[in-house]
């Protein structure tokens, strides 16, 4: 099978392309920021493979799309260059090592509950994550944000989704408004590529360049992908609801997973009060302690956060075992929800990716999710903030005033221990320019010393 644009004529082996993806997913920590952060420092600016401009415009789809955007744009980016395959490969080791992480995390806390080394660990590694992501925001900005009219975009979005809790698909849909209108009159205003748009960061022709089409077979290919991964993921869902009956923990698992699958705009914050709502209040699967220690997890581990799903379903399924020994049951809950999670995100981008292709020389199109990078930026921002603060603090509260909501920490409940550890952090990120995971391993083991001697 060769590839959409025929990549392994340029000489990178699919052997060399699956190390790669599994580096990148093996060191995907810091949530979506870093995670892209990751891969443009990787394909664009390391090795070359895609162009800068190549690389947002597959970065702007995917921020559109339900789903965790970072795993998507993996999967993107290894379906044009090896096809559906690559996209297959590359798709699925962003996950694989996350899942691995969750699965022994979430065995260790439902067999031992708190342990005090568990929580030393994770939090230095929640602490160190800040600086992290802060980087990432800022090498995001500097790639996306190239105009006056983008830097508004990414400011306003960002008042709107921090400040005055504006749904994400709202923010997106505006941004893609403001970019296909004004850009058709100020082009300058949404500028679409940087560095001449068609090469690496450093000036080099891209291996992938842009000029190279998506061929008929290529898009073919992916068609029937996308109806393979439709079949796959909906035909075990109506299996297990009409064999194990829709009281079922796995069934209402298949479904309700199935369902955030489809309305994870905006990420796994965004969809996290659903999934609250739906497991702690509604099936009564977890307790409120257990869905911030599940996000802790997803957090300081590997992969998309929106592996926090994969703690509740090993959790409501060790439960509620049935018949089942509690760890098997746990582990057919864990799989059984990161397939029906991850599943659809495969099946979107082979759906899509083809015809985005086509359209990324289609200027108008173009100004709309440029515009949407931008937006994207300041809601990324947003999460920073919120990050950030509940890092610092022990207790944060919401206060209205009108239209706005502001976070106000309870300065009294600054973690002194906390802020120390995130200071360290960016000094070791912005000063000496220390790799991620050493920076994550020294955090974290001062976490755990921390900890053991009770200053935190």
């Amino acid at each position: 099978m060769t590839s959409p644009a025929n990549l392994p004529g340029h000489g990178v082996s699919l052997r060399e392309a699956t190390r790669v993806w599994a580096y990148v997913g093996i060191n995907s920590f810091g949530g979506p920021a870093g995670q892209i952060s990751v891969m443009h420092r990787e394909f664009v600016e390391r090795r070359g493979w895609i162009s800068e401009h190549r690389f947002l415009n597959a970065l702007n789809y995917c921020m559109i799309l339900p789903g965790p955007e970072a795993q998507q744009l993996a999967t993107y980016i290894g379906w044009l260059m090896y096809g559906t395959r690559g996209g297959v490969i590359a798709g699925s080791l962003f996950v694989i090592p996350g899942f691995i992480a969750m699965l022994i995390l979430a065995a260790a806390y439902a067999l031992f509950g708190d342990v005090t080394w568990v929580e030393g660990l994770l939090f230095g590694l929640q602490a160190a994550v800040v600086a992290i992501v802060i980087e990432a925001v800022i090498r995001i900005g500097k790639r996306t944000l190239r105009s006056r009219a983008l830097q508004v975009t990414a400011a306003v979005s960002f008042i709107a989704i921090a400040f005055g809790r504006v749904p994400f698909p709202y923010i997106v849909v505006a941004a893609a408004l403001a970019g296909w209108l004004i850009g058709r009159q100020k082009p300058t205003w949404f500028p679409l590529g940087s560095h001449g748009g068609g090469g690496s960061t450093d000036g080099r022709p891209a291996l992938l360049s842009d000029d190279e089409a998506i061929t008929p077979d290529a898009t073919r290919s992916a068609m029937r992908a996308a109806i393979v991964c439709a079949a796959i993921w909906l035909l075990p869902v109506a299996a297990i609801v009409i064999v194990l009956g829709a009281e079922n923990v796995f069934a209402q698992e298949a479904i309700l997973f199935s369902k955030s699958a489809l309305v994870t705009f905006g990420g796994a914050y965004a969809v996290l009060g659903y999934i609250t709502q739906e497991a702690v209040n509604r099936y009564g699967w977890i307790t409120p302690a257990d869905m911030i220690t599940g996000l802790g997890l997803a957090e300081s581990t590997p992969g998309p956060l929106i592996m926090v799903v994969q703690f509740v379903g090993f959790l409501a399924a060790y439960n509620s075992p049935g018949d089942l020994p509690p760890l098997v049951a746990g582990f057919l809950g864990a799989v059984l929800t990161v397939w029906v999670t991850f599943v659809p995100c495969f099946m979107f981008i082979f759906l899509g990716a083809p015809y985005v292709e086509r359209l990324r020389h289609n200027t108008a199109i173009s100004h709309a999710l440029t515009a949407v990078g931008a937006s994207v930026a300041g809601v990324v921002l947003s999460l920073a903030l919120w990050f950030a603060l509940h890092t610092a603090f022990d207790t944060v509260s919401d206060r209205a005033i009108g239209p706005i909501t502001l976070p106000v920490p309870t300065l009294s409940s600054i973690n002194l221990a906390s802020v120390a550890i995130s200071v360290l952090a960016a000094i070791l990120v912005f000063r000496f320019r220390i790799g991620t995971l050493k920076v994550l391993a020294a955090c974290a083991g001062l976490g755990v010393v921390i900890t053991l001697l009770n200053w935190a």
